[in-house]
C-alpha cells in the first residue's frame, strides 16, 4: 500500500513539474525580416508557385510600388483574366525595385516588364533624391531585362499634385512632369514602350482627376479602368495580342 502510494506522488510531483516546465518555455520568436529591405520575401512562395510560363503564355510582369499593389487588390479579374503577374510593393522606392528585380521579374520569364517606378522616392526625399537617382535605377532595370530578352514598358507616372502625408512638400506635379520627361527621353532613346499615365487622369492642376483617385496620388476603381485601356494598348504594341 505504502509502495502504491509513493508510486502515485511520484507521477504526480513529474506532471506538476512538466506543466511547470511547459509554462516557462519561451514563446516562439516572429521571424525577424530586418535584414530584407527590399521584401524579396514578400512574393517568394507565388513566384515559386506560378513556375515559369506554360506554352504560348505572353507573361507581363508589373513591378512597382502601391499604384499596382492595390490594383490587384481593387481589380483581381483584370489581373487573372490576362495572365498577367503583379509585383507591387507598397511605399517602395525605385532602388527597392532594382534589388528585388531578379526574383520578381528575371526569374518568372516574362515576355514583357512594365516598370513604374519615381513617386515614392521623391515624396520620401529629404533632399539626396533627384530624378537622376530615379533615372539612374530604372536604366539598370531595363538593361537588366534587355539582357534577358525581356520586352520593356516605361511608365509615365500618374499625375500627383501633393501627397497626402507629405504637404510639406512643395513642387510635387512639377517634379513629376519633370521625372516624366526624363523617363520618356530615355525611353525613345532605346526604343522601349512608352506606357503614359499621366495624360488620362490629369487635371487642370497638374493632379488626378477628382472622379478617379481616393486620395490625390491612388486610383479608385475608376481611375484602373482608365488605366487598364491604355495598358493594354502598350502591351499589344509590345509583344502582340
Amino acid at each position: 500500500m505504502k509502495l502504491k502510494l509513493i508510486f502515485l506522488l511520484f507521477f504526480a510531483f513529474a506532471g506538476c513539474l512538466s506543466a511547470q516546465n511547459n509554462s516557462n518555455d519561451p514563446k516562439p520568436k516572429k521571424e525577424d525580416f530586418s535584414d530584407d529591405w527590399a521584401n524579396i520575401s514578400k512574393y517568394k512562395k507565388e513566384n515559386e508557385l506560378i513556375g515559369l510560363p506554360k506554352k504560348g503564355e505572353k507573361r507581363v510582369v508589373f513591378l512597382g510600388s502601391s499604384i499596382f499593389e492595390f490594383w490587384k487588390q481593387k481589380d483581381p479579374e483584370y489581373f487573372n483574366t490576362h495572365g498577367y503577374v503583379d509585383r507591387g510593393i507598397s511605399g517602395q522606392i525605385s532602388s527597392q525595385l532594382l534589388i528585388r528585380f531578379r526574383q520578381d521579374v528575371i526569374n518568372l520569364k516574362p515576355k514583357a516588364v512594365i516598370i513604374l517606378a519615381g513617386s515614392n522616392d521623391l515624396a520620401g526625399s529629404k533632399g539626396h533624391v533627384n530624378n537622376e537617382t530615379i533615372l539612374n535605377n530604372v536604366k539598370s532595370m531595363a538593361e537588366l531585362a534587355r539582357k534577358n530578352h525581356i520586352k520593356v514598358i516605361l511608365c509615365k507616372y500618374l499625375p500627383i499634385y501633393e501627397y497626402p502625408w507629405n504637404k510639406t512638400l512643395k513642387g510635387a506635379a512639377d517634379q513629376i512632369i519633370s521625372l516624366n520627361e526624363a523617363i520618356v527621353a530615355y525611353a525613345k532613346e532605346n526604343n522601349f514602350t512608352i506606357l503614359d499615365y499621366f495624360t488620362p487622369l490629369v487635371d487642370d492642376r497638374n493632379g488626378q482627376k477628382a472622379a478617379y483617385t481616393t486620395d490625390g496620388v491612388h486610383p479608385n476603381l475608376a481611375g484602373y479602368k482608365v488605366m487598364e485601356v491604355v495598358t493594354d494598348e502598350a502591351i499589344r504594341k509590345t509583344i502582340g495580342k
